[in-house]
């Protein structure tokens, strides 16, 4: 994409809608506003004026903002033009605007990304704007917010610093080791590189955001006609399942997202399994069901005591409202889906169990991207304490700071930034 371009979106929600938001951004951003609205308002200043196509016909009555950049969202000169929202009147502006020269459409996340490449944003705080549009919990919006607005870029500028300093002393140390004042690290040099390699630590060892974009996956298992189908249904309180007593009737898993005391789970109904069937479909949803086993936070089991498998498992049994039918000794919970006994103990224990597993609130969490920068840092930094050459120190050093420099972008792949980007909406 040419950043040179004068680029345009619908901002605001899909019409109809009350108010749309049209956004300009770009160098002809001005002209753009004269040919349809006559000259611009005072900068940040909203004024009523009627919108005109090239021949002179009326497009709408609307508000103009005019933004001269640098001081602007995306760097650069920025309009905003707040329509009716009809979806003519939307179709009808956008049209006069890409008959004028120099402007285009914007693609998705263009705005964001000239917010970036003009120094608005660093790619920290971008990656909390595109969870922040995509978030449906509170604790969603809450770790989002705590991202875009810098909080974790503002811990990685102070981290970055601090490694500056020490390496200054090790480069002072090598450039004039020749002297009586320097040809040793200061007392502290140590102390300060642990300490800093503990707090990359300690923030290495905190949740990962994944989870709370994607939610708790939690996975109901089980052999055929364990009251699995019945039990998803319940806790999603909908009839998402087909359940019936005929064996095998689940042969695919079915996942649902949803939402416990704004806390995100996503629940996947199983086939049941059992190791001989002579259906190949049924074969199939089996190693299906072993393989998201494999991946789920937790395993709700509902077969016999003891054979359940996955990293963390409950071992649940269904029917409670039929004592005649319990078999299992040591259970976590006993449950039916029929009367709903058991199923508000059960959802608080989910809850309570998502609460450990997830960040909490204030509490910062970082993707697999920032897991992986921050563990080259501290890895490069407990490297320190394992040698006295100043040279692989300094090495060492610039390791943990190109890391921290990759984490805000100073230094990012075009790759990286297209899978970014493409996240957000067309306007943002």
């Amino acid at each position: 994409m040419a950043l040179r371009d004068t680029i345009f979106a619908l901002s605001s929600g899909s019409p109809p809608a009350a108010i749309a938001v049209i956004r300009i951004s770009g160098p002809d951003a001005q002209s753009a506003v004269r040919a349809l609205a006559g000259s611009p308002p005072e900068p940040r200043t909203a004024k009523l004026r009627r919108l005109r196509a090239a021949d002179g016909s009326l497009l709408d009555q609307a508000l103009v903002l005019w933004f001269p950049g640098p001081a602007t969202a995306t760097g650069e000169d920025l309009a905003e033009l707040h329509l009716h929202g009809g979806r003519a009147v939307v179709r009808a502006v956008e049209a006069a605007l890409a008959e004028l020269p120099g402007l285009r459409s914007a693609f998705p996340g263009e705005f964001t990304r000239r917010a970036f490449a003009a120094g608005r944003i660093d790619l920290a705080e971008a990656e909390g704007l595109a969870d922040l549009l995509t978030a449906e919990t509170e604790l969603q919006r809450r770790q989002a917010l705590a991202l875009a607005d810098g909080t974790l870029s503002a811990r990685i500028r102070s981290w970055r610093d601090r490694v500056l300093v020490a390496g200054a002393a090790v480069e002072a140390m090598l450039d004039f080791g020749d002297e009586d004042d320097a040809d040793q690290l200061p007392a502290t040099f140590y102390t300060d590189i642990a300490t800093l390699a503990r707090e990359l630590t300690e923030m290495l060892a905190a949740p990962r955001a994944e989870i709370l974009r994607t939610g708790l996956q939690v996975v109901l298992a089980g052999p055929p006609n364990s009251g699995k189908s019945s039990l998803f249904n319940r806790l999603l309180n909908e009839e998402a399942a087909i359940t019936a007593p005929v064996a095998g009737t689940t042969r695919d898993v079915l996942t649902r997202p949803v939402s416990f005391a704004g806390i995100p789970f996503v629940f996947a109904d199983t086939a049941g399994l059992r190791d001989e069937t002579s259906d190949s479909i049924e074969q199939i949803g089996i190693a299906r069901a072993h393989q998201i086993i494999d991946q789920a936070d937790l395993v709700l089991w509902l077969g016999p005591e003891g054979e359940g498998t996955g990293r963390y498992v409950w071992e649940l049994e269904s029917f409670a409202d039929a004592p005649a039918q319990r078999s299992k000794q040591n259970v976590r919970h006993r449950v039916s889906a029929m009367s709903g006994e058991g199923i508000t103990a059960l959802t608080s224990d989910l809850i309570e169990f998502a609460q450990q597993a997830m960040p909490g609130p204030g509490q910062l969490a970082i993707n697999h991207r920032q897991h992986g920068l921050l563990e080259e840092a501290a890895s490069a930094l407990i490297e320190v304490h394992m040698t006295a050459d100043p040279l692989i120190i300094a090495e060492c050093l610039r390791v943990a700071r190109s890391a921290f420099d990759r984490l805000v972008g100073v230094a990012a792949t075009e790759d990286m930034l297209d899978a970014l980007f493409d996240r957000f909406c067309i306007g943002k």
